[in-house]
């Protein structure tokens, strides 16, 4: 692609004339077009122009101004400020270019009436002449006022960085919010505000030497200047008036930290609305912003705390959503009858745990799911921390079914037990439940203790990953990922000597693995020993969909976060409500697919029968494949126990007698039990962060305080390392002299 053209307008031999406004334009003098581009090098450009104004190219100036800022000329010096001219130009086809030799400059300078003060001039910052609308010289004080940047005292403004710049033009707009003498306002608050945007707009530090609810006194902060304002309130108005001012700065801005000016209730007011557009807006980002936009530096504690500041403008108090959870809970009882929804607090009044379960969930589970649920937990990175338990069940389609969840404090076991206590009181059911969890955090002894007749199967990914920690500075990497994929191998055989041959390949690569693995009660996880219906569910992170709008709504205040989650599952019931009513077959269509695909490859089996109702199933060589019971749902080779959906063989036998397999299936894969589940709906909860005044006598006649717990979420990323994934296993080093792990051969100890 052709590099664009830029037509620069080159221009010598004027003056600038100052406006009204305090803009700058140019007056006489001649004026030539060169065509430039990126490929041009200032060297070739002061050539050119060296040749039109008969110039010398050595002691050649050039400036120009950025789009839309007539008030500042920037000086081209090297190749890059070229480049950075094009760039800042965008879309425009023509530039204003003025040029002048340095000896007109310095003697442009020096013919200035008066004594040089202490701040540098716009005229000697650019080195051309500025000429005011009657052609006499302006002086330093009226030029300053329309360039006051914060900066030293010797900067040129052709050394001035150009984060400085775009300051000033992102500030100007706050330039004019203190005007002077008279000015009124409708508050000190209001007040103060102005003050604050104006000192950012004109680059310098001020402090109180006066500030109560009659009288503000301000003075710069530089020692020695004599910049003050002074407003009091009006008598007889509730009006603040500035009173007096003195505008004159001595101290040139900059000597006061630039971060000082940044509190972080400006800077939240500042990044509201970016926030509110993109909620994953980052720290780093903000600061980022604030120093490219106005000069100003954060640190990243500043901006995150003003991060905090900004969500909570937003989204309302963390502080006060705590106080309002005894008047949330009812109001959801209260929307959505049949819903369990219970908080308790510790004895100093601060949150200790909080359970909900809607109606419409207790009533799909006990409906349409199978009596499968799956428990599992995710830390939360709200202001105040804490973990969300998650209850979730599968659908006829194997979707993710929320039955219940609750916010605790921490993750233990009193935590819970609690918890299962209340879901138990939320879901009775004369079903064997089958529970997928982890075995840890207490979760084991929990579950024994609430649901003293359950089965509990232990989550496989939870066991994979204790395994690889425990072993992982024994073996190699490769050795670590043939024994995790030989685990999961003996976890899903479904016989006996099938996980015998699985597990003698894992002691064939560590017998300590071996070890742990027959020691880690396998008739817990394993497929050969384990009693409950799993339904070949093997991991409790069954519930990704649900754990991914708890991250999308953690770090709102937690009645809204619950609000939030509430939402999500209210359309999801919805839509799939909807999606089903379109179904025209008996099984769902996840179910249907995977009967006709074992129906087709049961059609080239041979049925022999044996006694009863068992059968032999043979393929097209004379050897048994399996032997199935039709009368006890059984076959030999698991497939229809594990599944709860007759496997190819049982289809064969099925079908031989001219029966339907549909007839077979668990009832949970129907299209019916599917609508069941979705038939009730989850209805909203109003005003769930700013109830209305009259509502709140009604719940709060109790009295009950609720305040934040005590742990406070630290500013930052989390410091606890995540634990290595089992399909993300970095390999490990590995000498290749004496095969030890954590070196190579060059700093290996043996010689």
């Amino acid at each position: 692609m052709a590099a664009k053209k830029i037509i620069a307008i080159c221009q010598s031999g004027g003056d600038f004339v100052t406006d009204k406004d305090g803009s700058l334009s140019y007056s006489g003098g001649e004026a030539f077009a060169i065509d430039i581009n990126e490929q041009t090098s200032l060297s070739d450009f002061k050539s050119e122009i060296a040749d039109m104004f008969s110039l010398s190219s050595d002691n050649m100036s050039i400036k120009y101004f950025l789009p839309g800022n007539k008030k500042t000329l920037i000086t081209i010096s090297k190749d890059k400020d070229l480049q950075r001219m094009l760039n800042f130009l965008g879309d425009s086809l023509t530039v204003d270019v003025f040029v002048a030799s340095d000896e007109a400059a310095a003697r442009n300078v020096s013919n200035m009436p008066g004594s040089r003060s202490s701040r540098t001039t716009v005229s000697e910052a650019v080195g051309f002449p500025i000429v005011a609308p009657g052609n006499a010289v302006l002086g330093m004080t009226d030029a300053i006022d329309d360039v006051d940047m914060d900066m030293p005292n010797e900067t040129p403004m052709d050394c001035m960085p150009i984060n400085i710049i775009e300051h000033h033009k992102a500030a100007q707009v706050w330039e004019n919010t203190i005007t002077g003498v008279d000015q009124r306002f409708n508050s000190f608050n209001e007040f103060r505000e102005a003050l604050h945007k104006y000192s950012i707009a004109h680059g310098f530090a001020y402090r109180y030497k006066k500030n109560d609810s009659h009288r503000v006194t301000v003075k710069c902060k530089a020692q020695g200047c004599p910049w003050r304002i002074y407003a009091s309130r009006l008598s007889t108005t509730q009006l603040i008036c500035i009173k007096k001012m003195n505008t004159m700065h001595t101290c040139g801005g900059a000597a006061v930290k630039a971060g000082y000016r940044a509190t972080r209730g400006w800077v939240g007011s500042i990044i509201k609305e970016k926030l509110k557009i993109s909620p994953n807006y980052r720290p780093k980002d903000i600061a980022d912003d604030i120093k490219r936009e106005y000069g100003i530096e954060l640190n990243y504690s500043q901006a995150w705390r003003a991060k905090e500041i900004a969500r909570e403008q937003l989204q309302g108090s963390f502080k006060e959503a705590y106080n309002l959870l005894p008047f949330f809970c009812e109001k959801i009882k209260e929307t959505n009858p049949g819903s369990i929804v219970t908080f308790n607090t510790k004895d100093d009044s601060s949150f200790h745990r909080l359970f909900v379960s809607f109606h419409a969930s207790i009533s799909g589970f006990l409906q349409g799911c199978r009596p499968l649920i799956f428990l599992d937990s995710v830390t939360l990175n709200s202001k105040y921390q804490g973990n969300l338990f998650a209850a979730t069940a599968a659908d006829a389609e194997d979707g993710i079914f929320p039955v219940a969840f609750a916010v605790v404090d921490a993750e233990d076991e009193d935590n819970w037990t609690w918890f299962l206590r209340e879901l138990k009181s939320a879901v009775p059911t004369s079903s064997q439940l089958t529970f997928v969890a982890d075995f840890q955090n207490g979760l084991k002894q929990a579950l024994a203790d609430v649901f003293d007749k359950c089965y509990h199967s232990y989550c496989l990914q939870h066991l994979a990953d204790k395994l690889n920690r425990e072993l992982k500075g024994h073996l190699s990497h490769d050795a670590r990922r043939f024994m995790i994929s030989d685990f999961y191998s003996a976890a899903r055989s479904p016989r006996l000597e099938g996980f015998q041959r699985d597990t003698e390949l894992i002691r064939a690569i560590s017998p300590e693995a071996y070890d742990w693995i027959i020691q880690s009660e396998p008739e817990h996880w394993a497929n050969a020993f384990f009693g409950g219906a799993r339904y070949n569910h093997l991991i409790s992170t069954f519930g990704q969909q649900f754990y991914s709008w708890v991250s999308e709504a953690h770090e709102f205040p937690i009645t809204q976060m619950i609000d939030e989650l509430r939402g999500k599952m209210m359309e999801a019931i919805y839509k799939r409500r909807v999606d089903s009513s379109q179904w025209m077959t008996k099984l769902t269509p996840c179910n249907e697919e995977k009967l006709q695909k074992e129906t087709a490859m049961a059609r080239s089996f041979q049925v022999l029968l044996t006694q009863g109702s068992t059968f032999e199933v043979r393929g097209e060589n004379p050897e048994v494949l399996a032997v199935v019971n039709i009368d006890h749902w059984d076959c030999s080779c698991k497939g229809w126990q594990l599944t709860g959906s007759p496997c190819s063989h049982a289809i064969a036998v099925i079908e031989c007698f001219g029966r339907s397999p549909y007839d077979y299936c668990s009832r949970y894969f129907t299209t019916e039990s599917f609508r069941l589940t979705y038939a009730e709906s989850i209805h909203p909860v109003p005003n769930v962060d700013r109830p209305i005044e009259d509502e709140l006598p009604e719940v709060t006649a109790v009295a009950v305080t609720v305040t934040p717990p005590p742990t406070k979420r630290p500013p930052g990323r989390p410091k606890k390392k995540q634990p290595e994934s089992i399909d993300m296993m970095r390999r490990q080093l590995q000498c290749s002299k004496c095969k030890g792990l954590g070196h190579n051969k060059k700093t290996c100890k043996e010689s």
